[in-house]
Parts: structure tokens; C-alpha cells; sequence
């Protein structure tokens, strides 16, 4: 996550010429003098292997590739909020803040321990701020190093955007696409989408990083996931997220075969809440449905045996116990076919919407917005 930086102030020069179009008016807005100016464009493009401007009388005109990575770099420096901050110091921090170590930045990074903590204070002395308290060999951010951290993990996002965006134009292999992906996510949909978008472009990278909501959304809103996969949250809890829906997913009960209530004809609450039960944490959604299922079924839900949101560990608890859980079908699938495993559809229909959570504002590249739409075609084609 912490790829070369361009420099900020080169950047800062890029908006400055693209916005006045202008070396003079430029200059004058990034306080450097015009042959300082002149400079950085010139590092940027070498750094870039293209050019940003076409030189004439009438002043500088941007190429596609400035206008590609302008608007990148104009939303990052936003993000940065400072223009005192250096490339290697915005790196330093953001591997701090996510590895909570200066060991374990220093493994992210390649940088030494003692350059990342000469980068981090010299960091704290230009902001004015004291952004990390030492707690034995780890780290904890202040608040304003927390507020700091979000703004440097989006400015990298959107500077990793620009960077793939100028990289595609030139024909050269478009980065990475980081997929936040919850468990149901995985089972089906998402893995079809991989392979059909990795016919298309197979010089881009996909990593997908496996998680609950509660432990994706962090890294989503801080630029580290592009965007999010799986059951969707109520948008009041997520003013800052974006959702769109894909498919409604309907979960049954799922129980090893040969259990008592497999066969019976009719799934009765009282019966149920003497079930030994495996649910997910009391934030999830499916949680929540089956809380609403036995109370609709007169018995207030019992006390969970085993609360965990790890398919695997579920399934072969599963195998080996009277134990029930609802889940997706498709989460289960390999069990259920091979007669491990059956499914009972509940005696209260459950449904929950799945789909995409971005960055509320979010710009996709082309690339990733294409990576979105084939999402969109195999949730239709195969889950609608």
C-alpha cells in the first residue's frame, strides 16, 4: 500500500499549472519561483515517463495524462492538508498508523527504524501536532493522528488511482484493484467476477481482503480497500458509505444430515429455541433476521452456543454436532452436495440484500468501475 510516492510539492505544481495554466501565475500560487516550478513539471514527467504540457506562447496546455492526474492529485493534497508535508514523511505515517510498530513499518516499508522515526517526528514538528503516544514497543495514535492517518490513507488512494489511470493511458499494465470481501461474498459471486474480469485485463492485479463488515469498513473509509462486498447496512449507520445493491440472498437452516429436525414437517419455535445454535456477532445482519424469526415464532431467541463468523470453523462444527445455523446456501455448497450437510428453508422467509459499500464521493478508474460492472452482470446472470 505504501508503492513510491510522487513528490507533493511536484504535485502541487502539477494542479497549480493545469488550474492557471500559466508558469508565472503558478508559481506564484505554490510559492516557488518559475524556474523551481519549471523543474518540478520536469521531475514529474520524467518520474511519469510522459509529458503534462505542451509548451506554446499562449501558455502551458495540459495533456490527457495531466488531466488524468490532476484532479488525483488536487483531492489528495486535500486529503494531505498541509503543504509542509514530504512524500517519504506521508509514507512513513501511513505505514505506522496501519503496521502500529516502527518494527513492523519498517518490514512494510523497507525503511529503516530509525528513518521512519526520524520521518514521523520531523512530521509531527512541521504539523505542529503530536500524532503518536509510545505504549511499550507499540504505538497508539492521539486523535490527531488518527484524523491524520485517514487524511494521508486517502490522499495515497487517490494518488494510486491517478498513477493506474496515467499508466492505463500509456498501455502499461493498470495496477491493483483491493476487494474488501465478507464471507458470503466469497462463496460464488465474487469469485466469478475475478475469473471473467481477469480474462479482460489480465495484467491487473486483484487482492482481496477477507473480513467482517465491522473489520473491512476501517480500511475502506481510510483508502486501503477500493471497495467492499457483501450484506448491506442499514444507510443511517453509514453516512459517509455508499451502498449499491446486486442480489437478495435468502438464507436457510442448515444442520447436518440425519438431524432431528431435518425431516420433521413442520419447524416449530419451541423446538428450535432448544437447539444448540452457531450464529455471527450480534452486529451482523443475519443475526439480527434470525433474533426476528423466533420471536415471530413466539420464543424469544435463546442463548448462542458459539458465536463465530468463520465459515469454515461453522461448517465442521456442523458435521460433528446437533448444532444449527443460518447461512447462505452458497457458503455451503461443497457440503450440501456431498450430503454432509443439509438445508431446510426456515419456517420464516429471510432475505438480505447484498451488494458494493464505497467511499461516499468515490471516483473509480475506468479499470475499477469495469471491475464493478461485471459484478453487476454475474449478480444478474447468476444470483437475480
Amino acid at each position: 500500500m505504501t508503492a513510491s510516492v510522487p513528490n507533493i510539492r511536484h504535485l502541487a505544481a502539477l494542479v497549480a499549472t493545469v488550474r492557471y495554466g500559466s508558469l508565472t501565475r503558478a508559481a506564484k500560487a505554490v510559492n516557488l519561483t518559475q524556474p523551481a516550478l519549471t523543474q518540478a513539471i520536469a521531475r514529474l514527467e520524467s518520474d511519469l515517463g510522459c509529458v503534462l504540457f505542451e509548451r506554446c506562447t499562449a501558455g502551458m496546455t495540459p495533456t490527457e495524462a495531466a488531466l488524468l492526474l490532476s484532479p488525483r492529485a488536487e483531492a489528495a493534497l486535500a486529503h494531505i492538508g498541509s503543504s509542509r508535508v514530504t512524500a517519504t514523511q506521508l509514507r512513513a505515517f501511513s505505514a505506522l498508523a496501519r503496521a502500529g510498530s516502527y518494527a513492523g513499518a519498517s518490514e512494510e516499508t523497507g525503511l529503516s527504524a530509525a528513518s521512519l522515526h526520524r520521518a514521523v517526528a520531523d512530521l509531527g514538528v512541521a504539523l505542529g501536532q503530536r500524532l503518536v503516544d509510545r505504549r511499550g514497543r507499540s504505538i497508539l495514535l492521539t486523535p490527531a493522528g488518527e484524523r491524520r492517518a485517514k487524511g494521508f490513507g486517502l490522499a495515497l488512494a487517490e494518488l494510486r488511482s491517478g498513477l493506474d489511470e496515467v499508466a492505463a493511458w500509456q498501455g502499461k499494465a493498470a495496477g491493483r484493484i483491493v476487494i474488501g470481501a465478507m464471507p458470503l461474498s466469497r462463496a460464488a459471486w465474487l469469485p466469478q467476477a475475478m475469473l471473467r474480469f481477469r480474462a479482460e485485463a489480465p495484467a491487473v492485479a486483484l487482492s482481496v481482503v477477507e473480513g467482517s463488515h465491522a473489520e473491512l469498513a476501517g480500511p475502506l473509509r481510510e483508502g486501503d480497500i477500493d471497495l467492499m462486498l457483501g450484506a448491506l447496512r442499514a444507510d443511517s449507520a453509514l453516512d459517509d458509505l455508499a451502498q449499491e445493491p446486486m442480489f437478495e440472498d435468502r438464507p436457510a437452516l442448515i444442520m447436518r444430515a440425519g438431524h432431528p429436525l431435518a425431516q420433521a414437517a413442520a419447524l416449530h419455535g419451541a423446538a428450535l429455541a432448544q437447539c444448540e445454535w452457531i450464529l455471527p456477532g450480534r452486529e451482523t445482519p443475519l443475526r439480527g433476521y434470525w433474533e426476528d424469526m423466533m420471536r415471530t415464532l413466539g420464543v424469544e431467541p435463546p442463548a448462542i452456543a458459539i458465536e463465530c463468523g468463520s465459515v469454515m470453523t461453522i461448517r465442521q462444527l456442523l458435521v460433528a454436532s446437533d448444532a444449527l445455523t443460518i447461512l447462505s446456501p452458497a457458503q455451503l455448497a461443497v457440503e450440501l452436495d456431498a450430503g454432509l450437510l443439509v438445508a431446510v428453508p426456515p419456517p420464516m422467509p429471510v432475505a438480505r440484500t447484498i451488494g458494493v459499500t464505497t467511499r461516499l464521493g468515490w471516483r473509480p478508474t475506468a479499470t475499477q468501475a469495469r471491475f464493478i460492472a461485471i459484478l453487476r452482470e454475474v449478480a444478474e446472470e447468476d444470483f437475480a
